[in-house]
Formats: structure tokens, C-alpha cells, sequence
């Protein structure tokens, strides 16, 4: 019961956060819009180029539908652990984290899941109610919207988990900035947020769907969509069984990273 309490208390606090700070998630919502009309103007000259109304099997309003929801999960699953850690040890704030009652990992992880609750709500839902309304029902609805949730929460704890292989390297590097752009980078390519994983060459392809990156984004939207088999339970628990697969691989790697790494910190300033 006490685990339970310092949880919530932790997800209240970065709710009232996530709240007080209203004109970031403005601001944030209104790049979004740019970056959607970019996006939009993009691909609509990639299928007039092609001169054809289906690409790699999706046409232009398949592939402007899943690159808009990927963009609002984007904004539910950001992190800023490594920029967050970088800052702590060059602050020295670092120990007082490590001092606190409850293992630095699972902190970090619950002190994240209050934002991530205002943005689901704030960022994806009505993002996906416009999605609705201007498609008039192109999503299905149905069991594949719980499904989704699972599959959300298991690529939370993924992307968690890919953050905190990176973020410790700051106990050796006290900077991460280029490491940091890299790894977002990779993540956002290789999951298939900025280009769908149905855009890349056939032997490439197989080769990401044996990486995590690809249970981040492409396997929550394909069961949202029931794209890629998912359309039945004998195609969507493979998916789940890959995104679990990776959220056990990566939390023991990340927890034997960080058990290794913690015992070289050293800090600056107070």
C-alpha cells in the first residue's frame, strides 16, 4: 500500500505540473500544426510524383491518417530523462535523487506519469476525434481500441526503457547532447513515426521488425488501424507478444546498465 501511495502521489504531482505549465502544451499543440501541414504538403507531392493513388499498398490518406496519430503518440510517449539526468549531474542534484526513498528508475519512470496522462488527453484523443470526424469513420472501432491501450502502455514502458540505456552514459560523458539527437533520431526513424514502415526496401524492413524501435509506434498503430494481421487475435497477440518480449529484454539491460553505471558518478557544483 505504501508503493501505491508514493506512485499516485507522484502521477498527482506531474498532473498539476502538466497543468500549471498550460501555455507549453500550447505551444507544443500549435508546432504540432506546422509540422502536420509540412507533412501533409510532403506526401501529397511524393503520390502526385508517383502519379498512382496507392504507394507500397497505402494510399495518401492511409498514410496521412497513421502519420497523424503517430505524431500525437509521439507527444504522449516523449520523455526528456537524458536532457533531465545531464542536468542533474552537472548540478549535482543527482544525489539528492539517488536519496530518495524509492529506487531511481521507478521515480523517474511514475514522476513522468502524470504528463503523460494530460497528454493523452489533451494531445491524442482529440486528435484522433478529428481524425474520426474528418475520415467519417475510417478508424474501426472495437476491440482493437483496448487492444491499443495494452499495446500504448507496453510501448510507454519501452521507450521508458530505451531512455534509460542512453541516459546513464551521462555518468561518463556529463554531457549527452549528441548522443541524445542520435538516439532520437534513430527511434523516430526506425519506428516508423516519420516514414511508415511500409515505405522502407523489403530487406530493410525485416531487419527493423526485429528491433524495439519498431513496437514504439508501428506495432500500437497497426492494432489501432488492424493493419499488418492485427485484425485478429491470431495476428495481434504476436504483436503484444513482441512489445512484452521487449519490455522484459530492455528493463533488465537497463537495470543492469544503470547498476553498473551509478558506481562511477561523479558530480559538479553543489
Amino acid at each position: 500500500m505504501k508503493g501505491v501511495r508514493r506512485v499516485t502521489a507522484l502521477t498527482r504531482a506531474g498532473i498539476i505540473e502538466s497543468l500549471q505549465f498550460r501555455l507549453g502544451t500550447a505551444v507544443t499543440l500549435f508546432g504540432n500544426l506546422i509540422y502536420l501541414a509540412l507533412v501533409y504538403f510532403l506526401w501529397k507531392a511524393i503520390y502526385d510524383s508517383g502519379g498512382t493513388d496507392v504507394v507500397n499498398g497505402m494510399t495518401f490518406y492511409d498514410t496521412m491518417i497513421y502519420l497523424i496519430l503517430a505524431t500525437s503518440i509521439f507527444n504522449f510517449l516523449e520523455m526528456f530523462i537524458v536532457w533531465d539526468m545531464s542536468r542533474a549531474i552537472q548540478s549535482g542534484e543527482i544525489i539528492m535523487h539517488l536519496l530518495k526513498p524509492m529506487k531511481y528508475r521507478m521515480y523517474t519512470f511514475w514522476s513522468y506519469s502524470g504528463s503523460h496522462v494530460i497528454l493523452f488527453i489533451l494531445t491524442f484523443i482529440p486528435t484522433f476525434l478529428v481524425v474520426m470526424w474528418v475520415t467519417k469513420g475510417a478508424v474501426p472501432i472495437g476491440w482493437n481500441c483496448l487492444a491499443f491501450i495494452v499495446s500504448l502502455v507496453l510501448a510507454l514502458i519501452i521507450n521508458f526503457n530505451i531512455e534509460m540505456l542512453v541516459a546513464p552514459i551521462c555518468l561518463y560523458t556529463e554531457s549527452t547532447w549528441g548522443i541524445n539527437i542520435v538516439k532520437e533520431t534513430i527511434v523516430l526513424l526506425l519506428s516508423g513515426a516519420t516514414i511508415p514502415l511500409a515505405f522502407f526496401p523489403e530487406g530493410f524492413r525485416k531487419v527493423v521488425e526485429y528491433l524495439p524501435f519498431r513496437a514504439v509506434y508501428d506495432i500500437p498503430l497497426s492494432i489501432l488501424l488492424k493493419k499488418n494481421g492485427s485484425d485478429s487475435i491470431e495476428g495481434l497477440l504476436p504483436l503484444l507478444g513482441i512489445q512484452l518480449a521487449w519490455c522484459i529484454v530492455l528493463t533488465i539491460a537497463g537495470n543492469l546498465f544503470w547498476n553498473h553505471a551509478v558506481k562511477r558518478i561523479t558530480v559538479n557544483g553543489g
